[in-house]
């Protein structure tokens, strides 16, 4: 995918290329490479933003250190498509995020030069830390050097390993890529008040009147700028982040201009010989040299293909308003009508549908930034004085607050929603996102009640239902994309709890479903009449409490069952159903559970996935036949 008009980048097949360059070349690379990314994503989609604001960055780092024997940790791997295009994959970079193509984000086995896989925020210091400890076992002298965006800094985990590095006092660089945005704006209140320090008119001004007077002194305004410097540098430790990233134990660096390449690669050189950690912070500004990135930040942090001059993505004809558009429009609603309804979200507010009540009701929403530990404990403070918390977090973020689920939440048995966005497969984001672990991380804990729709009407009324629910924490699941396309009523209808519907009436084989399986399901049976098999359809609607009287009573019907789940088989729904048959209340059942298989599941886009799982609506037909082809050649 090489182009002569990239004057330099088309030397550059390794990092090894790049430090053949003098350094007014690179400024060039620069250029090249923002060229290169910006044309590539538009016409294969994925992220674009954070790359363009990190493209001088990665220039200089592959310059000055020795990659891959010195290590780059990059947090997250957003930032990190320049770091690609030099590391050897710029020829596959128009697979990015497509099936069996570059992944969109860090990954160890596609490149040496992905030292710490990452999708997730906020693990890039502890574990270049953890690289730093092996480093003195061994005996080697690689640098490590963590690339953190500030959205990153929103975590707890970041001020963690930062604490323990202070403590180490190993040799240790962390580049801080500030560029006061995550993918929405920021919620680092530090990041918010160095901003509008640097940019205060009385700074501004005291700094240059200070060197417009020293510039005309000759010898002595030479000497008199070097104090003025020392001053300034002593006001940034006790006012700037300086003062917090020294009292952790870091030499800060900054802020210096993130953009200017070689800038960056002298203070690079610089600090690359210092011993400790060492903190250096640029400012950079998302979407970089490319107009449209710039003026509609949050658009264009991740696109699908778009028109290179304009920056705009022809409009695809939706057949139905996506689930979480539905979920929004659905909080809005409700808390219109009930007062006592807040939403929150860890860094999300336009991913999860949340912008809507942020725009109608500021003073009931919340943004915790990436601390999902903190947003979940947060949600159980609102919830010990009677207000109803809905915490809108995609599914895999949750897992990060696994243990205040259970201690906080569930332990104290507190009226707590949890909408999890993104449940099952989700496509491009690939194995770091896809949400196929929530039926089985939620089933265990004690007193958790878990829904998932068939639909975005079911999806409505799921949420309507969570809220009258007053027996402790309760949790709904929903995917990525679209609904079906069903209509959407005016109002709210509640479900009844632990209750699921049958859909079709058959007799050879019951197919068990939960959630958006449930029409796979119905495409599978209408497969299987084709071949004169009369399949069940049910909608399980809830994995927990399951509805054990409809099971009990299609198992004694149709002694033939298989459960259908986005999620992983081993603890999931299908588990729940055959704990439940192994109970002994039900002897003669024969069960098969269709679910996803116990390794990580790559990207692609969710046919090809479900496809290549079985998990469409042909594939579980095809399961369907083998299993009750199985089941008579035993009976007989």
């Amino acid at each position: 995918m090489t182009d002569q008009r990239y004057a330099c980048l088309d030397r550059v097949t390794v990092p090894a290329d790049i430090r053949k360059f003098s350094t007014s070349e690179l400024k060039i690379l620069c250029a090249d490479v923002r060229d290169f990314l910006i044309e590539t994503v538009s016409k294969t989609g994925g992220h674009l933003g954070a790359g363009l604001g990190s493209v001088e960055l990665a220039v200089a780092l592959h310059y000055v250190f020795n990659t891959p024997y010195d290590k780059l940790v990059w947090d997250v791997g957003h930032q990190a498509y320049p770091h690609k295009i030099l590391t050897g994959r710029k020829e596959r970079l128009n697979t990015i995020r497509q099936y069996r193509g570059l992944s969109g984000f860090l990954k160890r086995t596609e490149s040496e030069y992905d030292t710490f896989g990452a999708g997730h925020a906020s693990t890039a210091i502890s574990a270049a830390l953890g690289m730093v400890a092996a480093r003195e076992l061994s005996g080697e002298h690689y640098s490590v050097v963590a690339i953190v965006g500030d959205g990153s800094m929103t975590g707890g985990m970041v001020y963690e390993g930062m604490n323990n590095a202070g403590i180490m006092k190993k040799d240790l660089i962390v580049v801080l890529n500030d560029n006061n945005m995550s993918i929405a704006p920021n919620v680092w209140a530090i990041s918010n008040y160095f901003t509008e320090l640097i940019a205060h008119p009385s700074y501004n001004r005291f700094k240059k009147n200070v060197y417009e007077l020293t510039g005309k002194l000759d010898v002595w305004g030479d000497r008199l700028r070097r104090v003025a410097a020392r001053v300034e540098e002593g006001i940034k430790v006790v006012v700037t982040p300086g003062m917090l990233f020294e009292a952790l134990g870091f030499r800060y660096f900054g802020p210096i201009n993130g953009h200017n390449v070689a800038q960056l690669v002298r203070i690079f050189q610089e600090v690359k010989g210092y011993n400790g950690p060492i903190l250096v912070h640029t400012i950079t500004q998302k979407g970089k040299g490319y107009r449209p990135a710039e003026v509609d930040v949050q658009r264009l942090h991740g696109v699908t293909p778009f028109d290179k001059v304009t920056g705009v993505s022809p409009k695809k004809a939706e057949t139905a308003p996506a689930y979480t558009k539905v979920f929004g429009n659905a909080v809005v609603q409700l808390a219109r009508s009930n007062p006592k309804i807040v939403a929150l979200t860890a860094a999300m507010p336009d991913g999860t549908g949340l912008d809507q009540l942020q725009k109608e009701m500021p003073d009931r929403f919340y943004d915790v930034g990436i601390a999902e530990q903190h947003g979940v404990t947060f949600a159980a403070g609102l919830a010990t004085q009677g207000a109803v918390p809905i915490v809108a977090i995609y599914s895999t973020f949750l897992q990060r607050a696994f243990d205040q689920l259970i201690h906080d939440v569930a332990l104290q048995h507190l009226h707590v929603i949890f909408a999890l966005d993104r449940g099952g497969l989700v496509g491009a984001d690939g194995p770091t996102h896809h949400g196929v672990f929530d039926l089985s991380y939620l089933r265990m804990i004690p007193g958790m009640a878990i829904m998932a729709p068939k639909d975005e009407s079911e999806l409505r009324d799921m949420l309507y239902t969570a809220v009258q629910h007053e027996g402790g924490p309760i949790a709904l699941r929903y995917p990525r994309g679209n609904g079906v396309g069903v209509p959407i009523k005016e109002g709210f209808d509640l479900i009844p709890f632990g209750k699921g519907e049958t859909l079709r009436a058959g007799s050879d084989v019951a197919l068990l479903a939960i959630g958006t399986m449930t029409n796979v399901a119905l495409k599978a049976a209408e497969q299987l009449a084709h071949q004169g098999i009369a399949a069940e359809v049910i909608n399980m609607r809830f994995v927990k409490p399951l509805d054990v009287d409809l099971l009990r009573g299609v198992a004694l019907r149709i002694p033939r069952l298989v459960t259908i789940e986005d999620n992983v088989v081993i603890g999931g729904f299908g588990s729940a159903v055959a704990e439940f048959l192994a109970s002994g209340s039900i002897t003669g059942v024969r069960l098969l559970s269709l679910g996803m298989p116990d390794r990580f599941i790559d990207h692609g886009t969710l046919e090809e996935l479900q496809a290549e799982l079985g998990l469409d609506p042909a594939g579980v037909a095809r399961s369907v036949t083998s299993f009750l082809a199985g089941a008579r050649k035993n009976a007989s």
